[in-house]
């Protein structure tokens, strides 16, 4: 057993008195210390830090930056180019939520990786569009054509159910068409050839160099590339479509005060006008 000399004990006598001193100091004086730190806390918790693609996603959360304003929120915007880091800097807590991905994306991902993550609202859909430098309509698409999709397996149930829309191909009865895979087409009427190694966000490029003779593009990579969909793609879906992009959380912050002021306020009258006049109908707005 060690023993405390009295020169120890002394220092450690007024050591003691100082923090207690300082703590003193800290309670009194109308707070000053305390009050701060206090301060500072509020601060931070009004802070709420949403990731989102550039395009719609980030331009629509700018218009709900000074609604959340009026609540006391700061807004905090972060950009992504991709669809992977989003869902890993929200998992790791870099960010607050994300607003980016669809619904079947979202449990794709979820079911891959394992992340505990909760839908805090939908927001919009982005209808899938089919362009094309070659042919002005599909029916022009010949035999044998090449058609380009992403290379997100998430992606290929949604572009091939396009796809049937349109009479090109037949899917598999009873599958889950969200689900679709290039092995579940039965029915290739033109035997066309579907290339499926492209990042999404490169599909716009492969369109303006001519390479394949349709390419599937995800709106918010035309839009942001400056097509039109309802304009300049040969088909799109309608709006019928299950892929709603989201506001996405860690599980349990669906509740959390902020997450419900923001989803709220995307749902809010104002910012449902703003996306359908700024994009004339090729980004719908839910309330779901």
């Amino acid at each position: 057993m060690a023993f405390l000399t009295k020169k120890k004990v002394l220092a450690s006598t007024l050591v003691s008195a100082s923090v207690l001193a300082l703590a003193a100091c800290g309670s009194d004086e109308e707070g000053k210390n305390t009050g701060s730190s206090d301060k500072k806390g509020e601060e931070e918790s009004s802070t709420l830090v949403v990731g989102a693609s550039n395009t719609p996603h980030a331009i629509i959360l700018e218009q709900v930056e000074p609604i959340l304003e009026e609540q006391g929120i700061d807004l905090e915007i972060e950009t992504y180019q991709d669809y992977v880091l989003p869902n890993q800097d929200l998992e790791s807590g870099e960010i607050d939520a994300n607003y980016f991905q669809h619904i079947p994306y979202f449990e794709a991902q979820k079911k891959e990786f394992g992340y505990d993550f909760a839908n805090a609202g939908g927001i919009h859909i982005e209808p899938i569009g089919i362009y094309s430098k070659k042919y002005k309509s599909l029916s022009e698409l010949p035999e044998g054509a090449t058609i380009l999709l992403s290379n997100s397996v998430a992606d290929h149930g949604r572009m091939l159910s396009l796809l049937e829309q349109e009479g090109l191909i037949k899917l598999k009865e009873g599958i889950d068409k969200t689900e679709a895979e290039l092995s579940d087409i039965v029915e290739n009427p033109k035997n066309f050839k579907f290339d499926a190694e492209t990042e999404a966000s490169l599909l716009y490029q492969m369109y303006e160099n001519e390479e394949g003779d349709a390419v599937l593009i995800n709106s918010n990579y035309a839009i942001d590339n400056g097509l039109n969909p309802l304009k300049d793609s040969i088909a799109i879906e309608n709006s019928e479509s299950p892929y709603v992009n989201i506001i996405a959380v860690r599980a349990g912050d669906e509740n959390d005060k902020k997450v419900k002021a923001l989803v709220e306020a995307l749902h809010s009258k104002e910012i449902q006008e703003f996306i359908l006049d700024e994009w004339g109908g090729s980004v719908v707005p839910v309330t779901e």
